[in-house]
C-alpha cells in the first residue's frame, strides 16, 4: 500500500509521523498555532521529507474529544475537520481518514513499550488475558482501560475516568476534600490528580494546615518537593496516594489484573519520588478487598511518543479489517 501518515494532536503541538511495516518513521512535532488547519499541517510536514500528499494512502489522528460524525473540532485548539473535505485535500480515498480518541491511541500504545521504556513500580505478573487499567495526569486526567481480543488485535474503551468523585480515604483526605470543595464546588478526580490539580492540593493543603501559599504553579510546588520542603512534599505524597487510590477503584472496577501503566506529562517529572511513595498504599487499600490488588503490577512509562504508536496499532488494525485501503 501507499505510506501512511499517524498524528497524535494536543492543544499545542501536534506529532506526526509516517507508519511503514508496522513502525514509526520521521517523528516532528509542530506547534498547531504555525498553522491555519491540519491539512496545512500534514502538508508541511510532508514537503520537508520530499514527499507529496499524494504518497498518502492512510491517515490516522488521535485527538482529544469524541469522534464521531463529518465534523471534529478540536476542544484545546483552533483547528476542525470535515473528514470527507481532509481526505479531497489530501487525496486520500474515501474513508481514508481514522480519528481515534487520544486516550485510545494512549492505551494501545502500551502494547508496543518496549522494557526500557516503562519503570517498575509495584512489583506483580499481568494476568493474561485480563484488562489492563492506562491512567494519565497531564493536563486533565485520562482513563481507558485496554483489552486483549487475542491474535494480536487489541481494544481500548475510552471513557471519563478523571471526572469521577475524588475519593475519600481517612480523616485528613476527608479534610482536604472540605477545602478542595470550598474551592470549587464538586470535587472530581481530575481537580486533584493533573497539572493544575497539583497546584488545587497545594492550596487545599494550606488552608488546612493555616500556611500563606507561597507557590504559584505545579512546576514550583514539583520542585520545592524534591529540592526537600517539608509542605510541598507532603502535597506530592498526597498526590501519589489519590493517584493511587483511582488506579485502584479502576482495577476493582473492570478486573484490571492486567497491570496497570501511569502515562502523561505529570508523573515522569517526579519518578523517583513515585517510586518510592504511597501509590503502591493507596492502590491497594481497599478495605476487604486489599487482597484483590495484590501481585497487581504497575508501571510508569516514560516512552517518547505512545500516542503516536497507538494511532499506528489503531490504524493497522483498520488497515487489516478494511482490505481495500492497501
Amino acid at each position: 500500500m501507499k505510506l501512511a501518515l499517524v498524528g497524535d494532536i494536543g492543544g499545542t503541538n501536534a506529532r506526526f509521523a509516517l507508519w511503514r511495516a508496522e513502525r514509526l518513521e520521521s517523528v516532528q512535532v509542530l506547534a498547531t498555532a504555525d498553522f491555519a488547519t491540519p491539512e496545512l499541517a500534514i502538508e508541511h510536514y510532508l514537503v520537508g521529507l520530499d514527499l507529496g500528499a499524494e504518497a498518502l494512502g492512510a491517515v490516522c489522528l488521535a485527538v482529544a474529544g469524541p469522534v464521531g460524525g463529518e465534523h471534529f473540532r478540536f476542544t484545546n485548539n483552533h483547528w476542525h475537520i470535515e473528514r470527507s473535505a481532509f481526505c479531497r485535500s489530501l487525496g486520500l480515498p474515501a474513508g481514508g481518514l481514522l480519528l481515534v480518541n487520544d486516550f485510545t491511541a494512549m492505551a494501545l500504545g502500551m502494547t508496543r513499550l518496549r522494557p526500557h521504556e516503562r519503570l517498575q513500580v509495584c512489583p506483580g505478573v499481568a494476568e493474561p488475558g485480563c484488562p489492563a487499567v492506562v491512567i494519565g495526569p497531564g493536563t486533565g486526567l485520562g482513563v481507558g482501560a485496554l483489552l486483549p481480543l487475542g491474535g494480536g488485535r487489541w481494544q481500548a474503551l475510552p471513557g471519563e475516568g478523571g471526572h469521577v468523585d475524588l475519593p475519600i480515604g481517612n480523616p485528613r483526605e476527608a479534610a482536604l476534600w472540605q477545602a478542595l470543595f470550598a474551592q470549587l464546588g464538586h470535587v472530581r478526580a481530575e481537580d486533584a490528580l493533573s497539572g493544575n490539580g497539583l497546584l488545587q492540593l497545594y492550596r487545599a493543603f494550606c488552608s488546612v494546615d493555616g500556611h500563606d501559599p507561597v507557590l504559584a504553579s505545579p512546576a514550583a510546588v514539583t520542585a520545592a518537593a524534591l529540592a526537600g520542603d517539608t509542605l510541598a512534599s507532603a502535597v506530592l505524597e498526597q498526590f501519589c496516594v489519590w493517584l493511587g487510590r483511582v488506579a485502584g477503584n479502576n482495577v476493582l472496577t473492570l478486573g484490571a489484573r492486567g497491570g496497570v501503566y501511569i502515562v502523561g506529562g505529570v508523573v515522569p517529572r517526579f519518578a523517583g519520588f513515585f517510586q518510592t511513595s504511597g501509590f503502591c498504599r493507596g492502590l491497594a487499600d481497599k478495605g476487604c478487598m486489599s487482597g484483590y490488588l495484590d501481585g497487581i503490577p504497575v508501571w510508569l512509562v516514560t516512552a517518547e511518543y505512545p500516542g503516536l504508536e497507538g494511532a499506528g496499532v489503531a490504524l493497522q488494525q483498520a488497515l487489516e479489517e478494511r482490505p481495500e485501503l492497501h
